[in-house]
């Protein structure tokens, strides 16, 4: 893991009306800010993700460098490295961590970048999957502090379909007899077994499968690939901070707010930054056909679908390089 810092918050009320205390926040940043304070690219993390999975989306002579771009990327509560299940203090460890939503992680996020980085304004949002998400709610919940957005394989309001790939994957790792309520002695090993097996039916699509296309990332079988998701679950994650950042990824709704009033297509029509909404052809998550809806709704954005079978990990780490030239194409025009 690169090494990172951390924001102390103190006390944070969230938008629940609980208060999370003692709150931190762990980010990196790379490049330099200008004098104006507006030359900020903002890459928030995704659901196993970290600040240091995001180097995958920016570098020298891409369309986010930081010889040009101050790039900050930061941490979702419930990492493991932000304020988490695992690592709280009691009596907010475990199972009794509050629940955070994007609501909670963007507002945070606006006080790391003013108060403590000095940004004036942010020249772009975009991230993958719950990256996605957020960049969709800083669009809506700062709408005067954001140039542009580009949320990729990510929505604005989870849809049941996805909630109900989310609560699936939530019953496999609750069904471990060690589970205990979350209040485990030791991990929950075959429930995070189990998690992991279920979650990589989704990751991609019919067509990769039927086509052996896992044998492009080392895997000589099917067993191969299901092996190596759920060892990835099992040695890497806490099965506490996992449920925590399901709970944020299923309340997902940019208008879940006093602002909006659970009223979607006002908070979308409240996105000013220019946008470009770049969903995956065969994304199980977030589909284009849910992307369309929002952009639909939208007053400044525009729908650019990636043709792939490779589901939502067509994003994943840089496995896939015509997307991310794709991307960097978008993302220029959005910086230009």
């Amino acid at each position: 893991m690169s090494a990172h810092e951390t924001f102390a918050l103190g006390d944070v009320e969230l938008r629940s009306g609980q208060v999370l205390k003692d709150a931190k926040l762990a980010y990196k940043t790379w490049g330099s800010l200008n004098a104006a304070g507006d030359n900020a690219v903002l890459i928030p993390t995704y659901y196993t993700g970290t600040h240091a999975s995001n180097e995958a989306y920016f570098g020298p002579g891409r369309a986010i460098d930081p010889d040009r771009h101050f790039v900050v990327s930061i941490d979702l509560f419930g990492n493991g490295l932000s304020s988490s299940p695992s690592n709280a203090a009691p009596p907010q460890d475990g199972p009794r961590f509050p629940g955070t939503a994007f609501h909670d992680n963007v507002a945070c996020q606006h006080r790391l970048l003013t108060e403590r980085l000095g940004v004036e304004r942010l020249a772009l949002v975009t991230g993958w999957s719950m990256g996605g998400c957020q960049a969709f709610q800083w669009g809506a919940q700062f709408p005067d502090f954001v140039d542009a957005i580009l949320p990729f394989c990510g929505s604005a309001r989870t849809s049941p379909h996805n909630i109900v790939f989310l609560e699936g994957v939530k019953a496999a790792l609750q069904a471990d007899r060690s589970w205990n309520g979350g209040d485990y002695r030791t991990q929950p090993v075959a429930g995070l077994g189990a998690f992991g097996r279920v979650y990589a039916g989704w990751a991609y699509s019919q067509t990769w499968y039927r086509e052996g296309l896992y044998r492009e990332l080392g895997h000589e079988t099917l067993e191969d690939l299901l092996a190596d998701w759920e060892a990835d679950h099992v040695d890497n994650w806490d099965a506490n901070d996992l449920l925590h950042k399901l709970w944020t990824w299923r309340k997902g709704d940019i208008s879940a707010n006093e602002a909006y009033g659970g009223d979607l297509v006002r908070a979308l029509g409240a996105i000013r930054a220019r946008a470009i909404v770049m969903p995956a052809s065969t994304d199980l998550y977030f589909t284009p056909g849910d992307n369309a809806l929002e952009v639909a709704h939208m007053p400044n954005a525009e729908l650019r679908v990636f043709e792939t079978v490779w589901g939502h990990c067509v994003a994943s780490g840089r496995t896939v390089p015509a997307f991310h030239a794709f991307l960097d194409e978008a993302i220029r025009e959005l910086l230009g």
